[in-house]
């Protein structure tokens, strides 16, 4: 059975969805215009700078970042080509396949890192109260599973 969803559910819900939409599309134009980087390509750079020896198993990876294993492929293939990472084998398991930062895309990363962060400031953050994102950070908790951890990630 099909639960009935009021017309506040389906406002709060569409108004989540704009939102999301919005705030991604915005931050997307703008590291593409300054950098040339796409949002996804900057977050697999982020993720990547961020684990221990800055690489991660491809599998861990396109978790992170909510690509599917081909997704993150095809992906990767693009970073690769163009020198932001390599694939090297996992050392410890024949199948598995690293994502490795290279010296080339952590300086790309740390050029676009203070667009994007502007660009949360801007469309996000700098438009509400330190309350109301305490307030919303809260409440964007209940929706995980696994609250991020505190912390000053990009």
């Amino acid at each position: 059975m099909t639960p009935a969803l009021t017309p506040a559910d389906l406002t709060a819900w569409r108004t989540f969805l704009r939102a999301h939409a919005t705030v991604v599309r915005r931050l997307e134009a703008e590291l593409v215009a300054e950098h040339d980087l796409p949002l996804a390509s900057y977050d697999v750079l982020v993720q990547l700078s961020e684990a221990t020896d800055r690489r991660l198993r491809m599998t861990e990876l396109a978790d992170r970042v909510l690509l599917s294993r081909s997704g993150l492929t095809r992906l990767a293939d693009r970073l690769e080509r163009d020198g932001l990472i390599e694939r090297t084998a996992c050392p410890n398991d024949a199948r598995g396949t690293l994502a490795v930062l290279t010296p080339a895309g952590l300086a790309r990363l740390r050029a676009a890192w203070p667009t994007h962060l502007r660009g949360v400031a801007q469309h996000v953050t700098g438009r509400l109260s330190a309350a109301e994102l305490a307030q919303l950070t809260e409440l964007l908790g209940k929706l995980l599973d696994e609250p991020d951890p505190p912390g000053d990630l990009p």
